[in-house]
């Protein structure tokens, strides 16, 4: 009998399954405590568990985590880690340190189909989705590789979350459980590239943070960089933002990578300008780009990133432009990876 892995079960559904082994609700806690507090990850050093449920454990769970491959450590302190999965497929994970604390890039497929011109993550395709296992996994992982608490989640790696919806809800639920890694709601983020039904569906959740991948904000360039775009159109996903926010009172991230002479003119800020208007709490993430030698793109120099900054700033529009992380590796998404099965 294939063992199930234990880091993709909510706690009210482990629960139910250990009830109908006859095993009491309290286990479920003491098991969470093992593994999410104390990081152990062998039942048979449980101690305070029974020896039945210790073989049962044993038996019928799969505490194994994802492989670290291969490890890049950044001059500022971030990691990129590739890992193996199982079944041999790789994934990457980063961790970023802030002022502030830790935080982790998790990714939700191996590969990906939306495509995105700028991104490595496409250039080989999605082969399947990531159980939510394997996203705790990630996060696991990191706190391992770092040493300290993960304080913030972003599902911003490899993967299109909402391709893989209900995984990704099942993975941020188990890490926000406050038995599990109690990370709380509003220090985890999904980023999407503009699926509205998902959008929609996501304000149903508990109050996690959305980010938008939008990187422009007009039909033509934003299809030329991203082909979900010809699918769903800047005014439908506008459409699905506002009704988001009937729902969600909750600042909405739109994520603008800078590329060089491609989104950061004056007319890029006016349309980003005419996008915003009529939304409420929305703020622009100004994100430098990690060149990546397959997709042709060039990341815009620091004063040029502050001149865009300032342009949105004169227009009242709520930007902030990230700190670079990880240029002097494979940090971008996919691209580590994309590297290690043989890309330039």
């Amino acid at each position: 009998m294939k063992k199930e892995a234990i880091f993709g079960f909510e706690r009210e559904i482990l629960t139910e399954k250990f009830a109908v082994e006859g095993f009491k609700s309290f286990k479920v806690k003491q098991l969470f405590a093992w593994i999410y507090q104390k990081k152990l990850f062998d039942p048979g050093l449980m101690s305070d568990l029974s020896k039945a449920f210790r073989q049962y454990l044993e038996d019928n769970y799969d505490f194994s985590l994802v492989s670290i491959v291969k490890k890049q450590l950044s001059e500022d302190k971030t990691i990129k880690l590739l890992s193996a999965c199982a079944d041999g497929e790789l994934i990457e994970t980063v961790i970023m340190t802030h002022g502030y604390g830790h935080s982790v890039c998790v990714s939700s497929q191996v590969g990906c189909l939306m495509g995105c011109s700028f991104c490595a993550s496409g250039l080989l395709k999605k082969i399947r989705d990531l159980s939510a296992a394997e996203m705790v996994a990630q996060v696991l992982i990191a706190e391992a590789e770092c040493g300290a608490r993960i304080d913030n989640v972003v599902v911003m790696g490899s993967g299109e979350p909402f391709d893989n919806y209900e995984e990704v809800i099942k993975f941020l639920n188990i890490i926000n459980d406050d038995w599990g890694l109690a990370i709380g709601a509003r220090h985890l983020t999904v980023s999407t590239c503009g699926i509205p039904e998902g959008i929609i569906r996501f304000a149903q959740e508990k109050p996690y943070n959305l980010a938008i991948s939008l990187h422009a904000a007009d039909d033509k360039l934003r299809s030329e960089l991203m082909p979900i775009n010809r699918a769903y159109p800047l005014a439908e996903l506008k459409s699905s933002l506002s009704e988001y926010q009937k729902y969600r009172n909750r600042r909405v991230s739109l994520e603008y990578v800078l590329l060089k002479g491609i989104n950061d003119r004056p007319a890029d800020a006016e349309n980003l300008k005419g996008f915003i208007s009529g939304l409420k709490n929305i703020y622009v993430n100004l994100i430098p780009y990690n060149p990546i030698k397959e997709c042709g793109y060039k990341g815009v120099s620091e004063m040029a990133a502050l001149k865009f900054y300032d342009l949105l700033k004169k227009k009242n529009i709520a930007v902030t432009l990230r700190n670079r992380h990880g240029d002097d590796i494979d940090a971008a998404c996919g691209q580590l990876r994309n590297r290690e099965l043989g890309g330039e």
